[in-house]
Parts: C-alpha cells; structure tokens; sequence
C-alpha cells in the first residue's frame, strides 16, 4: 500500500512538471506568433499610396482569382492567408488592359485581412 501511494505521489508530480512544462513552451510560441504578427504588420504598413507595384511586389505575390491592371488582391509572401486589395493607376502602355506593370502606381490599399487561398 505505501509502495501504491509513492509510485501515485510521484505520477501525480511527474505530470505537474510535464503541464508546466508544455504551458510555458506554449506561452513561449505564443509570444513568438505574437512578434511575428506585429513585425508583419509593421512591414505591410509600409506599403503607401503613390509607391509603385515593383514597390508592392517586394513584400506581396499576386492572389488568383479575377483581375485587372488597375485592381487586384496580393497576398503577404510570408503568409499566404494575409491579403490586401490594390487599386491602381496605370503608367505607361495605355492599351494594356489587363498586364500589370511594374511602374503603375498604387492610388489606394486595403487595411490587411485574413483569407483562405483562392487557387483558379
């Protein structure tokens, strides 16, 4: 019987260590999402109104989905679920309805949002 309340005394501690443990690693990557989040925001944020899309596409890839030259929605390069939606003015080649160029200059953006891919 005393050998039953030694062996439960120390299971019972061992899995006080291994809760402790995993909460701490846990508040740990909390954190680390947490500066992760705030660095790419303050990255996003830098993207203004009359930078040009050569400027954009540094921190954005293009989405799928419908587009045109002058509008379009771009993803983070480090998330794929972080989104902004990008009008455009174009510059140059006024023809060109539909190709982006590197020149166009961005007359307004979205504040960033979270959405699933859209793959076409």
């Amino acid at each position: 019987m005393k050998n039953l309340v030694v062996i439960s005394s120390i299971s019972l501690l061992m899995s006080i260590i291994i809760i402790s443990a995993r909460t701490g690693q846990t508040e740990t990557e909390r954190l680390t999402h947490s500066v992760w989040v705030q660095r790419s925001l303050t990255a996003i944020e830098t993207i203004k109104v009359g930078m040009t899309r050569q400027d954009l596409l540094k921190l954005f890839t293009v989405e799928g989905g419908i587009s045109t030259r002058t509008s379009r929605t771009y993803v983070f390069r480090e998330c794929p679920y972080i989104k902004v939606e990008v009008r455009f003015e174009p510059v140059g080649a006024p023809q060109d309805k539909l190709k982006g160029h590197d020149q166009d200059r961005i007359i307004s953006i979205s504040k960033p949002y979270l959405e699933r891919s859209v793959i076409d």
